[in-house]
């Protein structure tokens, strides 16, 4: 492997890090998840692999000049928003169910962990506002080094969301044996209300 493009990738994986470390909708659906299934984390992160390849395949192929679109953004903050406040809701009504089986938030997502990472990451509008700024400086980077370098940036980034979502699935499910039924409504109801808070904020950002 040619020197450059290993040092490309490198920097692709700490930046990519970076970006999934922050929490988000996908983190709290993560936890609402790994409460009940330890390996939740690794299906929720293909899940967002799924939606996320096409993405940068239209990227690198021109996309982007559509999504810097003000109109196209402002859309992608509604629709997104709006989705990620119902989903908030019904995860919400369902943390007020929430038992030792741990059905609770995780009841007001689809029931497919996998599902529910191309659920999440689709209807999240800070997903195609990360990949029109700091991801489009990726592709750029990739785009250097061919159709190649395209491909393996996607390899590189994609397990990097598999890995992340995984711890927290697995510390989640592990860390069960120390939950009251009442902290684990607490947990559910958080989780809920960070999902339907960004739902929130991104409707409002669209007008801003």
């Amino acid at each position: 492997m040619d020197a450059s493009l290993g040092l490309f990738l490198l920097s692709a994986v700490g930046i990519s890090l970076t970006g999934v470390m922050l929490p988000g909708p996908m983190t709290a659906a993560t936890v609402a998840k790994g409460s009940g299934n330890k390996h939740a984390g690794a299906l929720i992160g293909a899940g967002h692999g799924i939606v996320e390849i096409p993405l940068i395949a239209a990227l690198y192929f021109g996309l982007g000049h559509v999504i810097d679109s003000p109109r196209v953004v402002q859309a992608i903050y509604l629709v997104g928003g709006l989705m990620l406040l119902y989903l908030g809701a019904r995860m919400l009504r369902s943390a007020g169910r929430a038992s030792d089986n741990a059905s609770g938030a995780g009841a007001g997502l689809p029931s497919s962990a996998l599902v529910t990472g191309m659920v999440i990451t689709a209807t999240n509008p800070a997903f195609y506002i990360w990949w029109a700024t700091v991801g489009m400086a990726l592709i750029a980077g990739a785009g250097e080094f061919g159709l190649a370098g395209i491909v393996l940036l996607g390899l590189v980034h994609v397990p990097c969301d598999v890995v992340w979502s995984e711890f927290i699935s697995v510390g989640t499910f592990e860390s069960r044996r120390w939950w009251t039924q009442r902290v684990q409504k607490s947990v559910f109801s958080v989780c809920a209300l960070l999902v339907g808070g960004f739902g929130i904020w991104f409707c409002v950002s669209a007008f801003l």
